[in-house]
């Protein structure tokens, strides 16, 4: 008996040694491959009448991610109090540089012909305001008619549907940059669909799902070509892969910028090999990819996706999705491929399906994950740094892609402040004196 307790023990002691094993392993190899595909070699030179000018301290301090770290911002000014408006704005501007807006057509044009402009002007003055971009969210999606189609005929449907895609991105085209064109077309005819939106859904039984898709795709892209323009799916299996395939023009080139990828975890978290296979599989066709939708919630409770009762945040949960979602950002920051992660939703209170989903509680105080990744992306992935230039005026280092402030001070104690980007494109500073 006394054998088996000891190599039972002993086999315990061995699990723990691989997983704290496996924990750094993969750890360091993330670390590895961020300092490799998310920083660039930078050279700064200062130059006084084209002459290099030595003993300059350039300090260096990123401003703004050139990565989009982003959430969907659906509750601003919609929550209960005028405090927490404020309190959700604030904290929203302190962490992203990224922000999705709703255009689900019934609820955004819930009356004929009345669209929420005014909504969208509001937010995307704001957003402008605290430097952050917006992505409109989705053009075109079956999951519900507006209450005013149904009886509408087929062809006045077809074209109310691209008209609404013209006029959106066109009003919109120095605000919104990027849209999620047409949403979850992989599985267009599931019964909630049909169910919901038996007008919209017949058209993409008419027409063809993917011509469909297709005839949206070309609508916005005229209305503002130069604008990013996704699908967007939580299917990411081969059933996508090929839809994808198809998703090109009369020429073979793709009609999409951006591949979007949902991953809603209510249910179970993706392990590490899950996330870089997906992320693998969709990189192959050399497009960038946005995780358009992450959600991990802050319950260790059981999800039941048929009873949508809330689901209360607790401590044990909200510390499993602190831990969960700084591995799950460290990953997808370590992909070359990726290039945002959204995050769904900033506060519990109004969240989908009434899930703790927010790293946010219902009265807009941060759970853990809030001030974890804040710290994740505004100090470790960061550049804040001071150098000294040589004898040639120059100094080397090297910094995460985005916008930049340099404090020069001359070795006479003279100030300037410049601000310049630094990407793939561009890594060569000259600070002219």
């Amino acid at each position: 008996m006394k054998q088996f307790i000891l190599l039972y023990v002993l086999l315990c002691v061995l699990f723990s040694v691989v997983s704290v094993f496996a924990q750094e392993n993969w750890q360091s190899e993330a670390a590895a491959r961020i300092e490799q595909y998310r920083k660039e070699n930078v050279t700064v030179i200062v130059l006084r009448n084209d002459q290099p000018v030595e003993g300059v301290t350039v300090e260096v301090k990123l401003l703004q991610h050139e990565f989009l770290f982003g959430c969907n911002i659906f509750k601003w000014g919609r929550c209960n109090t005028p405090e927490e408006n404020e309190e959700y704005k604030r904290r929203f501007a302190d962490l992203f540089n990224f922000a999705t807006l709703g255009f689900y057509w019934w609820g955004y044009e819930n009356k004929k012909d009345m669209p929420q402009y005014d909504y969208t002007e509001q937010v995307a003055a704001w957003c402008k305001e605290n430097n952050v971009k917006l992505k409109g969210h989705p053009l075109a999606w079956n999951f519900r008619d507006p209450s005013w189609a149904k009886d509408m005929d087929d062809a006045e449907l077809d074209r109310r549907q691209i008209d609404r895609i013209t006029a959106s991105v066109d009003r919109f085209r120095d605000k919104v940059e990027t849209w999620d064109v047409i949403n979850e077309v992989t599985e267009w005819n599931r019964k909630n669909c049909l169910e919901d939106a038996p007008r919209l859904s017949g058209l993409m039984a008419k027409q063809g799902a993917v011509e469909f898709a297709k005839k949206c795709f070309l609508a916005a892209q005229k209305a503002n070509p130069s604008a990013t323009l996704l699908i967007n799916d939580y299917i990411l299996d081969e059933k996508y892969v090929a839809l994808i395939k198809k998703l090109v023009d009369t020429e073979g080139l793709p009609l999409y910028d951006v591949i979007g990828i949902q991953s809603h975890m209510h249910s179970g978290i993706w392990n590490n090999n899950q996330i870089w296979e997906i992320c693998e599989r969709f990189s192959k066709f050399r497009k960038p990819l946005h995780f358009t939708e992450l959600t991990i919630l802050s319950t260790l409770e059981k999800f039941d996706w048929n009873n949508q009762n809330e689901t209360p945040t607790t401590e044990d949960g909200e510390q499993r999705q602190q831990d969960e979602v700084i591995r799950f950002y460290t990953m997808l920051f370590s992909h070359p491929s990726i290039e945002a992660i959204t995050w769904w939703d900033f506060s519990d209170q109004g969240a989908w399906m009434n899930a703790p989903a927010g790293l946010l509680r219902k009265d807009m105080t941060p759970k853990p994950v809030y001030n974890a990744l804040r710290k994740l992306i505004k100090e470790t992935w960061t550049t804040n740094e001071s150098f000294k230039t040589d004898v040639t005026g120059t100094t080397q280092f090297r910094a995460f892609r985005g916008d930049y402030q340099f404090d020069i001070t001359l070795p006479d104690g003279t100030k300037r402040k410049i601000s310049d980007n630094i990407s793939k494109e561009k890594h060569k500073i000259r600070i002219d004196l």
